[in-house]
């Protein structure tokens, strides 16, 4: 009676054994999507932000080159930009 208990006792081990395995391999799987997924946002973060810096720098380039050329404009924004600053937009 005690070994069919005990025989009993190590299968429902074993049992949780390979639930416990199976339910670790899930999570497993989950969070290494989930990683993907932020080292994606991540680089298209950098890409986007690399964008928006270029495209100020061309702004920049564009009004110094209309400012040169007569273009004068109104506020506080042009002002500080002809005087050698770029605002942060």
């Amino acid at each position: 009676m005690k070994v069919t208990e005990a025989t009993e006792s190590q299968q429902r081990a074993h049992m949780a054994l390979l639930e416990a395995k199976k339910l670790t391999s899930q999570y497993q799987k989950e969070a290494d999507k989930c990683n993907s997924g932020m080292e994606t946002c991540e680089e298209a973060r950098e890409k986007a932000e690399a964008a928006l810096v270029s495209q100020k720098e061309q702004s920049a380039m564009w009004e110094l080159r209309a400012c040169q050329r007569g273009w004068k404009e109104a506020g506080v924004r042009g002002r500080a930009r002809s005087q050698g600053g770029v605002e942060a937009f």
